[in-house]
């Protein structure tokens, strides 16, 4: 047996054991697998502790692992032993190969790239690196994008009223603006509220070795470590109570749940469109989105147009929603000193935070930015609603609100039974002023 087939002993063999469903860690994790095997190696030579020729030819190997030059070596299974031991030696044997060649020595995937960690630590300081990473680069961008998208449209359409709709039923108006400023401020609370998460997310066990001890790591690892993995990324990570970020997970759960926030109110959001978008004929066709059109709708109704953006975000929001309930089981496994859903929780993470971050981003760009009001079937909609009988009954009088009623019944705009009863258009006008409705106040004096 060669060096190479001894150091690759454990990746060969872990396959046997581990389930094989195809399930590959996310670039993220494996680029910050590779930070952090490369910040241990540098602390561990300025310490004395690793030959510096070996430590180089690690940080070397370690680069190729950040830049994704390694990524079809990282081959284990998601699904594997709960601690990320699977992953860690993967990425051990991995670095220890390459920083052989490298260097042309005999470097050891535990007595020198693992050298002062654990599978223990290094796994859960990965997948929270990697967490804070992606929601820093692709999440707080993305919704950043879609609260000024909503906010743009919510001022451009702030006049613009329509039907009020409650248990999908005719209410009193409202106006497209002030629907869409719902959404606006929804994400700006969880946007706020991811911010404040993120905090606590960066809490890193590194140093904590099997048990949190910290045995047979140096007194300053990880404090040293963190330094360096914030001088590579910049994002501002701090050291955790190893004892609890060892063996607990709800931080991540906590982003779990708001990434779970964000879709539920993308799903609704988009639910609305859709209800909104629907028609043109026998539908509410309020609102058109003219970036829908590039796409059939349809394989045998030829010039269908469907909402095809809105609908994959709706997939992409049930996905994310399910992925925070496996979260929330996988965060209860495990006993004393460690979890056991650190794999799965890290991966989950990542992938609802790329799903969410795409749907968030093509919502933005290819339907609200897009979004185009039907001003004219919106304010038809609203005068014809039988909720304004209940405003002008104390204008007109009882007996003539109720005629009104009867026609609004039938189809007929409120506007149109006004000018049936006799009233000009001065004084319709004056009677169905639909923006005193949309505003507090008392309308009928």
């Amino acid at each position: 047996m060669d060096y190479v087939q001894l150091i690759m002993k454990y990746t060969d063999t872990a396959p046997k054991l581990f389930m094989n469903t195809g399930t590959k860690f996310p670039r993220r994790i494996i680029w910050s697998m590779g930070v952090l095997k490369k910040s241990c190696a540098k602390v561990n030579a300025d310490l004395g502790l690793l030959d510096k020729k070996i430590a180089d030819s690690i940080i070397k190997a370690s680069d190729d692992l950040i830049d994704g030059k390694l990524d079809d070596k990282i081959v284990l299974d998601v699904f594997q032993t709960g601690s990320g031991t699977g992953l860690n030696m993967n990425v051990n044997e991995v670095i220890a190969e390459v920083a052989s060649s490298y260097s042309n020595l005999k470097v050891h995937p535990n007595d020198h790239v693992n050298f002062g960690q654990s599978s223990n630590d290094t796994v859960p300081t990965a997948i929270r690196i990697a967490a804070v990473a992606e929601v820093t680069n692709r999440l707080l961008p993305a919704l950043q994008q879609i609260i000024s998208s909503l906010n743009k449209k919510a001022e451009e359409y702030k006049d613009v009223i329509k039907a009020g709709r409650t248990h999908l039923r005719d209410a009193l108006p409202v106006t497209l603006g002030q629907e869409l400023s719902a959404y606006a401020d929804a994400f700006q609370h969880e946007h706020e509220q991811v911010m404040n998460i993120l905090e606590y997310v960066k809490e890193l066990p590194i140093g904590g070795t099997a048990t949190g001890t910290g045995l047979n790591s140096h007194p300053e690892f990880q404090e040293r470590v963190i330094n360096e993995i914030n001088r590579i990324t910049g994002l501002g990570f701090k050291p955790a109570n190893r004892f609890r970020a060892m063996r607990l997970l709800t931080d991540l759960l906590l982003l779990s749940g708001a990434l779970r926030n964000i879709a539920v109110d993308l799903y609704r959001l988009g639910q609305d469109i859709r209800l909104m978008f629907s028609g043109p004929l026998t539908g509410l066709n309020e609102i058109d989105l003219p970036t829908q059109e590039e796409i059939a709708g349809s394989s045998i109704m030829p010039g269908k147009t469907n909402p095809v953006t809105v609908e994959a975000t709706l997939l992409i929001s049930a996905q994310v929603v399910g992925l925070d309930h496996a979260n929330q089981f996988a965060s209860m496994l495990g006993e004393f000193e460690l979890s056991m859903g650190i794999p799965l929780v890290g991966y989950n993470i990542v992938t609802q935070v790329n799903f969410i971050s795409e749907a968030l981003e093509k919502m933005s760009r290819l339907v609200i930015d897009g979004m185009v009001a039907n001003v004219e079937k919106m304010k038809r909609y609203a005068e014809s609603s039988p909720s304004l009988i209940t405003i002008v009954s104390p204008v007109i009088g009882y007996d003539k609100a109720t005629e009104i009623g009867k026609k609004l019944n039938k189809g007929m705009s409120i506007r149109e039974a006004l000018r049936e009863l006799g009233y000009s258009d001065n004084e319709i006008n004056k009677i169905l002023d639909l923006s005193k409705l949309v505003k507090p106040g008392f309308t009928a004096k």
